[in-house]
């Protein structure tokens, strides 16, 4: 139970005199401060102040928005007191103010503790920086000690030590600042740091520190969300238009700090997801309740499956395009989150183009159990101000998104950024759109890059981590993930799994060595152990679950024994050859018109963006028809228009918005979640899942009227092709180098199994079939298998690309190792210090981090715009001032719509040659967003290239001339 806080003793002043403390430590108390008063609102906020508005802010939390499962585990650790606990946990964090280091910092502050007999050598402080995160953490550690002993105080010292987003190790206790000038030397900084402790102590409602003692430990992973839920309070806690300054110790109470936090977390308008969800009765069809249809057997199963698991585990579920998947684990989210204490759900999508429509989704989905929810799913990714219904919803009026509601910047040792949104909101909370805050709010679609930041060791990850241990965590298309991402992705289940979070993985297409490792992985973080290796049976039929989870401290994996049907019916999809390896395309543009003569849509999707754009000019004048260019370097409102365009007419409710002919020529834009339905597809060759993904644009939704010669679904191999010279097929140099040869080999194989071997150039031999979805796990575990596929002309050849792919992908394993939140010496350690060990191991820069997880050159976004007489105009024309001002938020638009990313060749010249115009500087969305000019031609050189913006093609590169 929860025990209620006691309140005999919440004025400052009266534990100061209950505990006999004296006068001297009653005026040492009443100068120490936590907020100089330039940030404080024109008056110093007294540190116990800013201890208890932060502890009463911590109570808002536990009341409006802590996860079921965190506050059972609080009380499960301190025997019914988890509330008062965490109010005590959060609001301890600053007690390392309590130091000179600190104290000396604001002149007027260090003035008034001075004249209040509180002494220190400025000198001795200047030879080295002593941050009161770490000091915090070496006072804790010394008073825990003494009262807990050393079981509970290591695991409770490095979350004060860490909340400014790094936990320091063990080593830090013993510094010369920790034993020095900079912590305080002399009794009278021994008997305030300890009074200070004991006054909050006090004011908390506990008789002394050492009744504050938890009974048992919280895991690591656990203790990582706690701290994340830590610097949520101190952050909300530093607002200083909630939490006014106030240097008047007898005006210091836990009942006026719970006023201020009260007003404060109402006017900033915070709340969680669910709270408490009542479970769904056992006959209940969750997916005719919630999206109107009525289960599918495998839907049915998934759920049944989540309701009779003892607790909270893995399910990977494997399923044909457009089987439903995403709606399965939205109804299994919710069983999970009523049975085991879960707030919130975060979906995470392979790109930001298949957020956006899953978004819309989720809004009508979290609406099914309030329309007011709506306001708090969070969309995160960089576009999302492009997304027309999340800017209805949360895009602010005024004000920088960086600088929100009181974020204590992590080098700031004693204030916030500015603030300067309005005072009472009313709607969502503009709160959560501050840095590294998205995944907080209730619920929250976005890329999987933000799982993937979760698991990475730089500073703030805790917060990242506590939005995410609070919801249910389903990632889609998790097959998309290459090698190196899923040292981040194993690396993020691990902590998910030791936090007891259940997690959804989704699949059309996922290798059996892959389904292992993620079992695995998820498996050795709730057993709390790096080497877990459960054997995972094969799953039983197409569509299929993989449920893992522990029992009585052993794993237990297991999949349904009864088969299921797949809902689609499986199709023979015709493959044959287009052989074809050049730059312009040539032949899949003719093979394209031949397809179409009497009608039809065509889906071409090219490995590179040079040949999409190349085949798209040879089809745009030559089809009597539509014809569609995406790929991922059209400028934001390009690409956004053109995709809701496209999925408009051939989405599952296009019906007579359906044309007629229509060409769609794409890069891997639409590989995946790209709910668009094709006659007849036309691919590059790529790795089998990936073009298995591809294939399931192919006659997607029942009930399309078709041309007569398109009723069964072909799809035309591309990219490849046979010069006569070498046995194995020329591939398309620039798949090879995305994929490399080895995948791309052996995806040849398996084609040349149906379709016959690769000619040399296009002949009318006759196609082979695949039958689809049937197939599907048969050939991606033939690809991506052992056995022999390969002819044998080829053999050499394959085992020479299989060694260069194993080496590549040992040595890109390794290269991840470096940003991995745990390095693999230290996951079996119980407590958090040391976590940041090397600092943030290179990154810096949010920015950074896109690169970082995946593996990748780090690339850069640039707004585009153009010269125009006497100033500037937006990439769509529209003028704006002499310098660049965009006056309102028309303009605004516009300009933003420009936003493009530059090929990763270029970010070394662009963030040495580019930035903002001079008009943007006031301006939150574009101060930091690198201008690209380009002349009145629509040209620029950019680093020995001519580059321009073609508002049909997109940004173009040229070496050499125009």
């Amino acid at each position: 139970m929860d025990t209620e806080m006691r309140d005999d003793a919440t004025g400052a002043l009266d534990a100061v005199r209950a505990l006999k403390l004296g006068d001297d430590i009653e005026g040492w108390l009443g100068a120490l401060w936590g907020k100089s008063a330039s940030k404080g609102g024109g008056t110093a906020n007294l540190l116990l102040g800013h201890l208890l508005d932060t502890a009463a802010v911590a109570e808002c939390m536990w009341d409006h928005y802590l996860a079921p499962w965190m506050r059972w585990r609080l009380d499960q650790i301190t025997e019914g007191r988890g509330k008062q606990f965490f109010a005590w946990i959060c609001g301890i964090h600053d007690c390392g103010k309590a130091t000179p280091a600190f104290q000396s910092v604001d002149a007027a502050g260090a003035a008034r503790v001075r004249s209040a007999g509180l002494t220190w050598r400025t000198a001795s402080l200047k030879r080295a920086r002593w941050r009161h995160d770490k000091a915090g953490g070496t006072l804790l550690n010394k008073v825990l000690g003494a009262e807990w002993g050393p079981d509970h105080t290591r695991w409770v010292w490095p979350l004060v030590a860490g909340h400014h987003g790094a936990f320091p190790d063990t080593g830090v206790l013993r510094s010369s600042q920790a034993t020095g000038e900079h912590q305080g030397r002399g009794a009278d900084w021994t008997k305030v740091q300890r009074a200070l402790v004991d006054v909050y102590t006090r004011v908390l409602g506990y008789a002394d520190v050492k009744e504050v003692r938890p009974v048992a430990s919280l895991t690591k992973a656990e203790q990582l969300a706690l701290s994340g839920l830590i610097i949520m309070a101190d952050w909300i806690a530093s607002d200083h238009r909630y939490f006014q300054g106030n240097d008047d110790l007898s005006e210091i109470s836990l009942a006026k700090a719970r006023q201020r936090a009260t007003a404060g977390w109402h006017a900033l308008g915070l709340r969680g997801g669910w709270g408490a969800l009542p479970l769904p009765a056992a006959d209940e069809d969750l997916v005719r309740q919630r999206f109107g249809d009525q289960a599918r057997p495998f839907q049915e199963q998934l759920v049944s499956l989540v309701r009779d698991m003892p607790r909270p585990g893995l399910y990977v579920v494997e399923a044909p395009m457009g089987e439903g998947k995403t709606k399965a684990a939205l109804a299994a989210a919710e069983v999970l989150a009523a049975r085991f204490g879960f707030d919130g759900v975060f979906l995470a999508m392979p790109t930001q183009a298949t957020c956006d429509p899953m978004y819309d989704e989720i809004l009508e989905w979290v609406a099914e159990f309030d329309p007011v929810l709506r306001e708090q799913v969070g969309l995160l990714h960089g576009k999302h101000r492009f997304n027309r219904r999340w800017k209805d919803i949360w895009d602010p009026s005024e004000g920088d998104p960086d600088d929100l509601y009181g974020s204590v910047d992590e080098d700031d040792e004693y204030g916030m950024g500015p603030t300067t949104m309005a005072e009472e909101r009313r709607g969502p909370a503009l709160w959560f759109l501050g840095k590294r805050r998205g995944l907080l709010s209730g619920f929250a679609v976005g890329t999987i890059d933000q799982l993937l930041y979760a698991a990475t060791r730089t500073r703030h990850v805790m917060l990242r981590f506590a939005g995410l241990a609070g919801k249910v965590v389903i990632v889609d298309e998790v097959h998309a993930a290459d090698v190196y991402m899923r040292q981040f992705l194993t690396e993020a289940l691990r902590w998910l799994g030791q936090a007891g979070v259940p997690v959804i993985l989704l699949s059309a297409t996922l290798p059996p060595s892959q389904r292992q490792d993620l079992v695995d992985a998820y498996l050795s973080g709730t057993l709390g152990r790096s080497d877990v290796h459960e054997e995972v049976p094969e799953p039983v039929g197409y569509p299929c679950v993989t449920a893992a989870s522990v029992k009585d401290g052993e794993p237990v994996v297991r999949s349904p024994e009864k088969q299921v049907a797949s809902w689609r019916a499986s199709l023979p999809v015709e493959l044959s050859w287009l052989p074809d390896v050049s730059d312009d395309g040539a032949a899949v543009a003719d093979a394209v018109r031949e397809e179409l003569v009497d009608g039809g849509v065509a889906l071409v999707i090219l490995n590179s963006v040079d040949r999409a754009q190349s085949v798209y000019l040879r089809l745009r004048k030559t089809i009597d028809g539509e014809v569609h260019l995406l790929h991922g370097r059209l400028c934001a409102a390009h690409r956004a228009e053109r995709t809701t365009d496209c999925l408009a007419k051939l989405g599952p409710a296009a019906g007579p918005k359906r044309p007629r002919r229509m060409v769609v020529v794409a890069t891997q834009l639409a590989e995946q979640s790209f709910d668009a339905d094709a006659d007849i597809l036309i691919t590059d060759l790529a790795p089998v899942d990936l073009l298995l993904q591809r294939i399931g644009r192919l006659h997607r939704h029942a009930g399309t009227t078709r041309p007569d010669r398109m009723h069964t679904p072909r799809v035309l191999i591309t990219g490849v092709s046979r010069d006569g010279r070498k046995p194995t097929p020329r591939l398309l140099p620039a798949s090879e180098a995305i994929y490399g040869a080895f995948p791309l080999l052996r995806a040849a194989a398996l084609i040349r199994r149906a379709a016959g071997d690769v000619p040399a150039a296009r002949t009318d031999e006759t196609s082979g079939t695949w039958s689809v979805p049937a197939d599907v796990p048969r050939l991606v575990a033939e690809a991506y298998g052992d056995t022999d596929i390969c002819p044998d002309t080829w053999r050499a050849a394959e085992e020479e690309a299989r060694q260069q792919a194993a080496a590549k992908d040992i040595k890109r394993g390794e290269a991840a190792q470096a940003f991995l939140l745990t390095a693999r010496r230290d996951w079996g350690r119980p407590t958090l210090a040391g976590l940041h060990y090397g600092g943030s191991a290179g990154v810096g820069e949010e920015k950074d981090l896109d690169a970082v997880v995946r593996d990748g050159k780090r690339s850069v976004e640039v707004v585009i715009v153009r010269q125009a007489p006497g100033g500037y105009a937006a990439l769509d024309g529209t003028r704006i001032g002499v310098h660049g001002e965009a006056l309102d938020e028309r303009v605004t638009e516009a300009v933003l719509g420009g936003t493009t990313r530059l090929p990763a060749r270029f970010t070394q010249v662009a963030e040495c040659e580019l930035s903002p115009l001079p008009g943007w500087s006031a301006h939150p969305w574009l101060k930091y967003t690198p201008a690209l000019v380009l002349d009145e031609a629509g040209a620029a050189e950019l680093g020995g290239f001519y580059v321009r913006y073609d508002l049909e093609l997109g940004f173009i590169v040229r070496r050499n001339g125009r």
